[in-house]
């Protein structure tokens, strides 16, 4: 007989000492448990419990209002699917399935750390969401002041989850629709909310495997409620290769964004989603969905920046505002209205929309140069004939509607028309300066 077929022989602690009953777990295989298995009639009840069937429409779960305790919950995960045990989203055979249902169930206080509670249900996915909120509402599971951390909650359903004051630190969140869920007071300190490649290491797979995908995108993260004793110390927002988290409508409550290293996120998944051209099913998208996607992502990032820029992040703010002003031309450009979008655009390249002094400069420069480069060839062909720099002289004062009139010009001479022109060209490329700096420094 092998050494692991020995273990499993291995009987059950006759303590109920902790320390014991670990051991024996790990010799078992499970090392994420650490309590005693709970007794015959407890597991009588709970396997009671899980025959039932659930009722969206009538708000009935197996475990709607239980009280479980982390000894209820590692027999659960054990037992799951009679016996295949917790659901591990590293293995390509097990991406389709679904946790175990904590459906309305009340958690509040519970340790949970370390536990494997991938793909498990704690409130209703996004095809089962079009009942009242009240009935939706039901669905959550109560997670208030529960240790979660270094939990397995990759892919986990928590719509509308209430998390208040729980402690997600170094929680595995890829994945995991955190939409309305009540984070006030939690922690994610150092919680992973990116993508993650699911993918074995070494390996060249790279396409999906029988439809299922190779990777779990970001923690949607959509109107989830913060407030000031949220901690989001070095919470991992996402990376260059999965995305980042989607953000659109979050209540941000004063939580501390500044703890966060904003200048990683380059572009929030509200965005990335926005710009795909096809759905997650592959199918191009038809332009109302397009547009509807732009408009959040629109509304995500300035919502962002509004918040940022609250607690006094203005540079911080600048990038995301800069993109919702990109994607307010995405909008124009949808909605069938080219000149709004040319106009946009025009602001885009003259100034960034105020928030790209560079680009201001450069048109600066660019429009007295270009300027000064015709007067002097005009002005050997039809006179009066400039030097370089007069002509650079004549270009500059000229941009700023104070140009003067070399020998022999009259109002209708072409340089004279040319000069009328570029005063207009200055006058739009001055206002843009002094918005930008407004924008870049005042943040009006």
């Amino acid at each position: 007989m092998s050494g692991s077929e020995q273990a499993q022989l291995q009987p059950p602690p006759a303590t109920r000492a902790s320390a014991a009953w670990q051991t024996y777990w790990e010799a078992q295989g499970q090392p994420w448990r650490t309590e005693p298995e709970i007794d015959a009639g407890r597991q009588a009840y709970l396997t009671t419990r899980l025959s039932i069937t659930p009722d969206l429409d009538q708000g009935i779960y197996p475990f709607k209002d239980i009280k479980l305790q982390r000894a209820d919950v590692e027999w659960l995960l054990a037992t799951h699917e009679g016996g295949r045990g917790p659901v591990d989203c590293y293995d390509e055979r097990q991406r389709g399935r679904r946790g175990i249902d904590l459906r309305g169930a009340d958690l509040q206080q519970v340790d949970l750390h370390h536990l494997p509670l991938s793909h498990m249900l704690g409130g209703l996915d996004w095809k089962e969401r079009n009942r009242t909120p009240e009935r939706r509402g039901m669905a959550a599971v109560h997670l208030e002041g529960a240790i979660l951390s270094w939990a397995h909650l990759e892919g986990a359903e928590l719509y509308m989850a209430h998390l208040e004051k729980a402690d997600l630190y170094m929680a595995h969140l890829e994945g995991a629709s955190l939409r309305k869920a009540h984070l006030e007071g939690a922690s994610l300190r150092l919680a992973h909310l990116e993508g993650v490649s699911l993918t074995p290491a070494g390996s060249a797979q790279k396409e999906q495997h029988e439809g299922l995908p190779v990777f779990l995108p970001p923690a949607d993260l959509r109107a989830a409620f913060f407030d000031t004793t949220t901690d989001l110390r070095n919470v991992c927002l996402g990376s260059e290769a999965y995305g980042f988290v989607r953000l659109a409508d979050v209540q941000w409550g004063d939580a501390n964004l500044g703890v966060i290293d904003w200048s990683e996120v380059t572009m929030l998944g509200d965005e990335r989603k926005a710009r795909q051209g096809s759905d997650t099913s592959g199918k191009k998208k038809d332009v109302e969905t397009r547009l509807n996607d732009c408009r959040e992502a629109m509304r995500a990032n300035r919502q962002l920046a509004v918040a940022l820029r609250s607690q006094g992040l203005n540079e911080e703010s600048v990038g995301f505002m800069y993109r919702a002003q990109q994607l307010a031309r995405s909008v124009s450009y949808l909605r069938g209205k080219p000149g709004a979008y040319g106009f946009s655009l025009f602001l885009d390249l003259l100034a960034g929309y105020g928030y790209k002094p560079v680009r201001s400069a450069i048109s600066y420069l660019f429009v007295i140069t270009m300027f000064a480069t015709i007067y002097y060839v005009l002005g050997q062909i039809v006179g009066p004939q400039l030097s370089p720099l007069g002509a650079f002289v004549f270009s500059l004062t000229s941009f700023h509607g104070r140009g003067f009139f070399p020998g022999g010009i009259v109002l209708d001479d072409p340089i004279t028309v040319l000069a009328a022109f570029e005063a207009i060209i200055g006058l739009t490329i001055e206002i843009s300066f002094i918005a930008t700096f407004t924008q870049r420094f005042f943040g009006n």
